[in-house]
């Protein structure tokens, strides 16, 4: 969230426009009757969600789901066992860069890569486990972290996943010329430490798997850009203010917080979500050039990943 788009004078929500966390209970209940079987919480940044553990209580309850987070883990330290106490199955760490330099360069935060790190070893601690990190890459920024990233979560036994930078949003000027490819990624891995692939562990993975050939492990690809897997995709994303998104690319969402507060049933809601998801088209990632960079789209921020 650039503080030259997001300041001080940015007009944020109102709490009353936050779904509360029976709301979001009751939503993730509905979509879990229709099949859902993965929740994850995003952001934003979710940790700052005061008394995020009691919502996660709720969710942990509800049958036959993996219940996962994404953090940027400035606050992790603090709050992984709480978190895992409450029934948190995992987490996902978004961290760019081990320097200080590159790192904040990517991000604008004013936290160091350490509290991160703490973080993560925190989280494998209480066991919040497997732990993935996400790392985006961006030409002429951090791709020359591409191997030292790579060489630290090896060893340390985490499952590190490089994501082609994506032109989510309008606030991060993306140019196609910033995407270091999937392949690129690999290849320069593989030079130091030999890969070979490995099987996707369900239908619909966004991320490309590879096992390193020493058996220490794997990394994942998310090659949305170079390698569009819109016709697999799975996900569903619902905001903090209950809009309901069909695609990380879309263009617009719709209001089931109108009908969480307006008297509607389960039924009726269920009725509504479905009528959606069977009516989308979204293949963004497939048509994408230049010129669909233009195209309204919700900031990452605001969406999740």
């Amino acid at each position: 969230m650039p503080k030259e788009v997001f300041g001080l004078d940015y007009p944020f929500a109102d709490r009353h426009q936050i779904l509360s966390f029976e709301e979001i209970e009751r939503l993730a209940k509905i979509y879990v009757a229709l099949g859902v079987s993965k929740i994850r919480l995003t952001g934003g940044e979710p940790l700052l969600r005061r008394h995020l553990e009691a919502l996660v209580e709720k969710l942990a309850r509800i049958e036959g789901v993996e219940l996962t987070l994404t953090t940027n883990g400035s606050a992790l330290k603090t709050q992984a066992r709480a978190l895992k106490d409450a029934g948190l199955n995992r987490i996902t760490v978004s961290l760019d860069a081990l320097d200080d330099k590159t790192f904040t360069a990517m991000n604008d935060v004013n936290f160091p890569v350490e509290r991160v790190l703490e973080g993560i070893e925190e989280a494998q601690h209480v066991g919040l486990t497997p732990i993935k990190i996400n790392m985006v890459v961006k030409r002429g920024v951090n791709d020359h972290s591409i191997l030292p990233m790579a060489t630290y979560f090896r060893k340390h036994g985490h499952i590190l996943r490089f994501i082609e930078y994506m032109d989510v949003g309008h606030s991060n000027g993306w140019r196609m010329d910033d995407v270091v490819s999937a392949r690129e990624i690999i290849d320069i891995i593989h030079a130091v430490f030999p890969l070979e692939p490995a099987h996707k562990n369900y239908s619909g993975e966004v991320a490309n798997r590879w096992r390193y050939c020493d058996g220490t492990g794997e990394i994942g690809v998310i090659a949305s850009v170079t390698q569009a897997f819109c016709r697999d995709c799975t996900r569903a994303r619902v905001s903090t203010e209950g809009m309901f998104f069909t695609c990380l690319f879309a263009t617009q969402g719709h209001d089931l917080r109108v009908l969480l507060r307006g008297g509607y049933s389960d039924t009726e809601i269920t009725k509504h979500i479905v009528d959606i998801w069977q009516q989308r088209d979204d293949r963004y990632s497939e048509i994408r050039t230049q010129a669909t960079v233009a195209l309204p789209k919700v900031e990452m921020s605001y969406i999740g990943g």
